[in-house]
């Protein structure tokens, strides 16, 4: 996925957008930037974060940085900041965005007669191409829009200029922005955990497709919100850090609701404590415990010191031996125990069905497992949420496959309705596959109730393959 965070002061900005940059680091692991702009001059600086952290590789960096405004980002995919000069003028600008059509539009505007400089292995920068975009319309906002009318999947982006940082959420709202305020200056982030360690408070929720302008100043509405909005419900099960609020409703209050509710229906009365697989299910497993009034305890641990939740390897093998690396089973606790985990989601299942196993080497004997969202049926086509690259790597549509060459058939939508039979085998099938005495998943009404917003206001397209385009 990927985050970015702006900042427009009074003075001098570069300790606030290193440190707020920063902040985004549970969001991508691949590519990181940060560009200045004083008195004229634009600075920028990319590097690779694939085997470092943002802080090692930009700290020796920040002396080449001045200036009263700045962005940067932390990406999954390209490097950015892009530094555009097009008949609009300069600017630099970061994107959280995935472009289904990125080679249509290519040849549209070589065919118009663009060109672009940012190629890695032959694969355009997406960034790139949405400068290129606005580069067509006849000022930023026109620009913008026209960003909007041609993207299909989602775009959010920051626009550094001589006068300020123009804010456009994406044309749906999948990716949340929101402005903080202190005494001389403005703050834009993708997570507005950034804010309070640098003194800003939340004053303003960019809303879907709305575009505003900042300045150390104030905060000018150039274009005025949708009224259709479809906010990923992944920001609260899994990308979202536990301060972070997105329209309005807080990431941790959210997971521990889902484990109340979750535990209302669940069937596992035979445990003697619940355990988060951190660091995602940790809310879940609060709100589980207390609900059934059992002992919450860590059965599971994250080792912090030098695998941080963002360190995350580029190719499949090394992300599922780091993922092993990461967690240590607690052999005292678990010997001898019946346990309930709760965990954010079940993706591919390699990384849980390793889990498990270390859960009963240590000697658990009995291993329930609560999931915080319903299965993921359909992969997501508006964020970039994994490197999958075909369905059939979701571990719920192998299962589904599976029961249809066995002989059991139905449609699609009929695995995602929870009360169905097609539900209910293919929840057993994951279960056996992962070696578990009990399954149970959050149910989409649940999450969606949970959140606290309409559900037509919520992405759950890998959920139930309902959507906007």
């Amino acid at each position: 996925m990927g985050g970015f965070f702006g900042v427009v002061k009074r003075d001098d900005c570069v300790n606030d957008l290193f440190y707020g940059t920063d902040y985004n680091s549970h969001l991508g692991t691949k590519r990181a930037g940060i560009a200045t702009y004083n008195n004229g001059q634009f600075s920028r600086q990319i590097h690779s974060i694939d085997n470092s952290y943002f802080r090692t590789k930009f700290e020796a960096d920040l002396d080449q940085f001045s200036g009263n405004s700045g962005i940067g980002v932390i990406s999954d995919t390209d490097a950015q900041p892009i530094i555009i000069n097009c008949r609009l003028g300069k600017f630099a600008i970061v994107t959280v965005a995935k472009i289904n059509n990125i080679k249509e539009l290519e040849k549209e505007l070589l065919d118009a007669g663009q060109h672009f400089c940012e190629h890695s292995n032959d694969i355009l920068n997406p960034t790139e191409l949405i400068g290129a975009l606005i580069s067509e319309g006849k000022d930023f906002v026109d620009g913008i829009e026209n960003v909007y009318r041609k993207v299909k999947g989602s775009c959010s982006m920051l626009l550094l200029t001589n006068d300020g940082i123009i804010v456009a959420r994406d044309r749906l709202g999948r990716t949340p922005i929101v402005i903080g305020s202190q005494e001389g200056g403005h703050a834009i982030a993708t997570e507005d955990c950034a804010f309070p360690n640098l003194g800003y408070k939340s004053c303003y929720n960019v809303g879907p497709a709305e575009i505003v302008h900042v300045t150390a100043d104030g905060i000018k509405q150039l274009k005025a919100p949708g009224k259709k909005m479809q906010i990923c419900a992944f920001m609260w099960v899994y990308y979202g850090y536990p301060p972070c609020s997105y329209e309005g409703r807080n990431v941790d209050e959210i997971r521990y609701r889902i484990g109340q509710n979750t535990a209302e229906t669940a069937e596992a009365d035979d445990i003697d404590f619940v355990s988060p697989i951190p660091d995602s299910g940790t809310g879940m497993a609060l709100g589980y415990a207390a609900a059934i009034g059992k002992p919450y305890l860590r059965g599971m641990v994250k080792y912090t010191p030098t695998w941080p939740r963002s360190f995350t390897p580029g190719s499949q093998k090394r992300r599922e031996l780091v993922a092993k690396m990461k967690l240590i089973a607690n052999n005292h606790l678990l010997k001898g125990k019946r346990v309930a985990f709760c965990d954010d989601s079940i993706v591919r299942g390699t990384q849980l069905r390793d889990n498990v196993q270390d859960i009963r080497d240590a000697g658990a004997t009995k291993v329930h497992i609560r999931i915080s969202c319903p299965p993921l049926v359909y992969p997501c086509k508006f964020l970039n949420f994994t490197a999958s690259k075909s369905e059939m790597e979701l571990i719920a549509r192998r299962v589904i496959a599976r029961l249809e060459d066995e002989g059991f058939s139905a449609p699609l939508e009929e695995f995602t309705n929870a009360g169905s039979e097609a539900y209910r085998r293919m929840v057993e099938e994951i279960r056996k596959d992962l070696g578990l005495d009990t399954l149970k998943f959050c149910t989409l009404e649940t999450l969606v109730e949970a959140i606290g917003l309409p559900k037509c206001d919520v992405c759950t397209h890998c959920f139930d393959g309902s959507s906007y385009e």
